[in-house]
């Protein structure tokens, strides 16, 4: 696809940040300069992470592939994805995986032949992902994702509601947009639409895919009941195509064919509400850059040079740099109040996410206990301990969805605190989900309660023994053998009295230890989802802290050069004044030219559709 797009728009604000970064390093700002140089790398050097989910089998790499129109992601009837697989652009094609070796805290980037990927993220050649892979990238020469678009391969979650779903969700948060497979043989599960609505509260973008047409006759059918599925959902999109049909239309490059594919929508939904809206949200934070760098620059020049020009003036202008001097410098110490702000809803969240998880996972216990207590637990453990898992990761998802949308509410808080709607919110990737229940031992396995013949025969004569004795002895008294038909009655009664009792006490203690197991593993997850989702909290801290504290340390430090500079012209009478002045004003034509040469800030309605090829901005 043509690359129209970043040859008209994009040179022109990439040479405005160069020329700005330029005059900050000659004014000797590095703070600003260093700024600006992250600003260019995201400008050229976009990331837009499409995320591809679903259950099991469902055709996502297949997707993935006739999207590229290359083998990217291994796809067979027999093989399910085991590992995330990442699809983005390299002039050559390649393959890599990230693995964390024995004794290594960074994960380690290797590459392996392309063709032998499948044996490291699916299921046939890594099953369970035994190997360690945390995840693949494979590189392709192709257009559609030069633009910077990432179409990333999940592993199948296991029906929505298993552990993987949380992973899967935790991966949303660094994601512009989200893409639900789900095939065309049956309508939304309920686990489907409880994801897409938990997906639809963490990612900006979400979109359904029905897949797989051209094998159900009655996907028609199949699309109108899933739209009512998600009816009072929100709008989420949906688009039903065959892969099979777009890998078939590219090899005979067969337009009409395409079209009956029905990729054609799906891609134009890529290039508008993906690709589009991330470019303006990248252009927006571009351009909020480089206006307060250009302030910043400006204010020292223009504070000297009304010194130079209105010296009866420069007594005023210093009283009020040194009243907005102490502002800024009351601002970035640890009372300002976005500092509080961030600091007290940090400790509030948290505390609100320790009782909400723990509120909501001993519901599940409760719920456990009383179907223990209901019958035997033994030859229906199997089940329980699905039911458990599938509960358990109900009740942490939601809690983890909730904290989430909670974080960002407070970044937004301490955003409009800080400069009331003019900065910029820092992202704040949480993506890394290994941890937040992987250190959890499974369920534990209990005794089924089966016993052997022998097991019974044994019981019952072990308690019609004392029977027989007992009956034997009372009636040897009147001159009866011991063995007689009284006692063997006896023991008969006695024997199966003792085998209830028996079964009941082994009911018993296995429905305690059912109960053992499953307080055991709620403790357990509780723990461990309490410290994961505190990191991840500590990490939205620190990130909101670090971002908006450089750029309160970058405002200080541009009103104590601008003081420093009027004072010192205040007092400066040399010969070089009028050389000075005329210096002075150069360089701000110079800052002014290039603040005209700044775009307008991007609208906030979608922007028009764009090539694929174009380089949108990545996610801020």
């Amino acid at each position: 696809m043509p690359q129209q797009d970043r040859t008209d728009d994009r040179p022109g604000i990439v040479d405005v940040i160069h020329d700005v970064g330029d005059l900050a390093m000659s004014a000797g700002r590095t703070d600003l300069a260093s700024r600006l140089a992250q600003t260019k790398s995201r400008m050229e050097d976009p990331s837009i992470r499409v995320i591809v989910v679903g259950e099991f089998k469902q055709g996502k790499s297949k997707l993935i592939n006739a999207l590229v129109n290359a083998p990217a992601c291994p796809v067979d009837d027999d093989v399910a994805t085991s590992v995330p697989t990442s699809v983005g652009y390299a002039e050559e094609p390649s393959a890599w995986v990230f693995e964390l070796q024995e004794g290594e805290g960074e994960p380690q980037r290797r590459e392996v032949p392309l063709a032998d990927l499948a044996d490291y993220v699916s299921e046939r050649g890594n099953p369970g992902n035994e190997r360690g892979i945390l995840s693949a990238e494979v590189l392709l020469p192709r257009e559609i994702l030069k633009g910077g678009l990432r179409l990333v391969d999940s592993p199948g979650v296991g029906g929505l509601e298993s552990s993987n779903s949380l992973a899967t969700l935790a991966a949303l948060s660094s994601a512009h947009a989200v893409l639900l497979v789900s095939d065309a043989s049956q309508e939304y599960t309920e686990p489907e639409v409880q994801f897409l609505r938990h997906a639809m509260r963490i990612s900006p973008n979400v979109a359904a895919v029905l897949a797989k047409i051209d094998l159900y006759p009655q996907w028609r059918r199949i699309e109108e009941i899933d739209r009512e599925h998600l009816e009072g959902t929100a709008d989420v999109p949906i688009f039903s195509v065959s892969s099979d049909l777009r890998l078939l239309a590219a090899e005979l490059q067969d337009r009409a064919l395409n079209d009956e594919s029905g990729f054609p929508a799906l891609v134009a939904h890529l290039r508008r509400e993906v690709l589009g809206r991330a470019e303006v949200i990248h252009e927006r934070s571009a351009v909020h850059d480089l206006t307060s760098v250009v302030d910043q620059l400006g204010m020292s020049l223009r504070a000297e040079l009304s010194a130079l020009l209105n010296p009866h003036d420069t007594p005023r202008m210093i009283a009020e740099l040194e009243e907005a001097k102490a502002k800024a410098d009351e601002f970035r110490g640890r009372s300002a109040r976005w500092q509080v702000t961030l600091t007290d809803g940090i400790a509030d969240l948290v505390a609100d996410m320790e009782h909400d998880v723990r509120d909501r996972l001993r519901k599940v216990q409760r719920e456990a206990e009383r179907a223990i207590d209901e019958g035997d637990p033994g030859p229906i453990w199997d089940q329980i301990r699905e039911w458990l898992d599938q509960r358990v990761t109900a009740a942490v998802t939601e809690t983890f969805v909730w904290t989430d949308e909670r974080s960002r509410w407070l970044s937004e808080e301490v955003a409009e605190l800080f400069s009331r709607g003019e900065a910029e919110i820092p992202t704040v990737d949480v993506s890394d989900i290994r941890g937040v229940l992987d250190p959890v031992e499974e369920i534990a396995g209990l005794d089924a309660g089966q016993l052997s013949a022998g097991e019974k025969i044994y019981i019952g004569v072990r308690g019609s023994y004392g029977g027989v004795l007992m009956v034997g002895l009372a009636t040897g008294l009147i001159g009866m053998a011991l063995i007689n038909p009284l006692s063997l009655i006896a023991g008969v009664l006695v024997g199966r009295r003792a085998y209830r009792e028996d079964m009941s006490n082994r009911l018993s203690r296995r429905q305690q230890e059912a109960k053992v197991i499953v307080r055991r593993y709620i403790d357990e997850v509780t723990f461990q989802v309490g410290k994961q989702l505190k990191d991840r909290l500590r990490l939205v801290q620190r990130t909101a802290r670090d971002h908006f504290g450089s750029m309160a340390d970058e405002l200080h430090r541009s009103l104590s050069e601008a003081l420093l500079t009027a004072k010192k012209a205040a007092t400066d009478f040399t010969a070089s004044r009028d050389q000075r002045v005329v210096d002075l004003q150069d360089r701000l034509q110079a800052l002014e030219r290039l603040r005209r040469a700044i775009p307008a800030l991007p609208q906030d309605e979608t922007p028009p559709a764009r090539a694929l090829g174009a380089a949108p901005a990545g996610r801020s």
